[in-house]
């Protein structure tokens, strides 16, 4: 359905501002529920909805903080009960503050020509290799990672995993695949982000 040429991605989602939780998000809620020990200190970063968040919280009893660039975003996550701080990446926090940082970051290809700037697509995409988002977040997580602690990233197969996996050695976090889930049209996996050297 288009508006013009204009996606109507919104409308894909059912909610006009805030990315509401599909298969990625259970994959990564699942996947950090398993890992995550109720004295750690969280932050899901992107919070979108609130719903892995909220989801580590219950599972858990883990201490978690949400953080959205996206105001409608920050609010969504307070009314679901969560401390939500309104931030691009992860400017706003000290240095190591966190155990676990979990991401599902806009990671769809999208041609410059595509992009149109609302919420929902900024939620989305993920800029013309999928990775316009992933990139500056494994250059910057490190920094606010706890001694010991670790992040879990969900990329897709369309974002090109062996690439993910390249910067991520290159600002020195080891990978390994924490989940994975096959589609038709694509594999998304949770990568466990290890800092060397730990």
């Amino acid at each position: 359905m288009t508006d013009g040429d204009r996606p109507r991605l919104a409308g894909l989602r059912g909610e006009p501002d805030v990315y509401r939780a599909a298969e990625d998000s259970h994959l990564l809620a699942k996947a950090a529920a398993a890992r995550i020990e109720s004295d750690d200190l969280v932050l899901d970063l992107g919070t979108g909805s609130g719903y892995v968040g909220r989801k580590v919280a219950e599972a858990c009893s883990a201490r978690v903080v949400a953080s959205d660039l996206n105001p409608h975003a920050c609010r969504q996550a307070h009314d679901a009960g969560l401390a939500a701080v309104r931030t691009d990446m992860v400017s706003a926090f000290r240095d190591d503050s966190f155990d676990w940082v979990l991401f599902n970051p806009p990671y769809l290809p999208t041609p410059e020509d595509r992009e149109w700037g609302d919420w929902m697509e900024q939620a989305l995409s993920g800029g013309e290799d999928g990775r316009a988002v992933v990139n500056p977040f494994l250059a910057s997580v490190r920094r606010v990672l706890a001694p010991g602690g670790r992040a879990l990233l969900l990329v897709s197969s369309l974002t090109g995993l062996d690439a993910v996996r390249n910067t991520a050695r290159n600002e020195g976090l080891m990978t390994a695949e924490a989940a994975e889930e096959q589609f038709p049209s694509e594999r998304l996996v949770v990568l466990e982000l290890t800092p060397t050297g730990t």
